[in-house]
């Protein structure tokens, strides 16, 4: 049972902290067990020398999963971050990035997931990510 996109969105909206929300993710696509996630590309997310801040792209993947652990269920359900693990292979400057969860493993209380997170322009990889999750309800 998967979710729409407008159901994903009202998520993202209601169910994180202000300060992720501030990210502007949005919910590009759903499927069985996975979710695309646009994260724009913003000037504020920025370090020193223009590429996007690996605190925004852990964030971004650790949203994603949510989002894809949601559709996998038909909803949101109370969970938690176990375990994140990213490698950075290369900055992303001044275009969006789509981050893609797929869970490779949904119990009745884990899931796991890797994530890729690409430059939307160019389709170059920029990290990947892999993440533990604890479903409380």
């Amino acid at each position: 049972m998967t979710l729409t996109t407008a159901e994903a969105d009202k998520i993202l909206s209601t169910c994180f902290a202000p300060w992720v929300l501030e990210l502007g993710l949005v919910v590009e696509s759903l499927g069985e067990g996975r979710a695309v996630l646009r994260l724009p590309w913003s000037q504020r997310l920025a370090r020193e020398g223009g590429g996007l801040s690996g605190q925004a792209l852990m964030a971004a993947a650790d949203t994603a999963t949510v989002i894809a652990v949601s559709a996998a269920r038909g909803g949101f359900v109370p969970m938690t971050t176990v375990q994140q693990s990213t490698s950075f292979q290369r900055a992303v400057t001044g275009s969006d990035v789509l981050v893609e969860a797929v869970l490779t493993k949904l119990g009745r209380r884990m899931a796991f997931a890797d994530i890729t997170l690409g430059d939307a322009e160019s389709g170059a990889l920029a990290a990947r990510a892999s993440t533990v999750y604890a479903l409380l309800g």
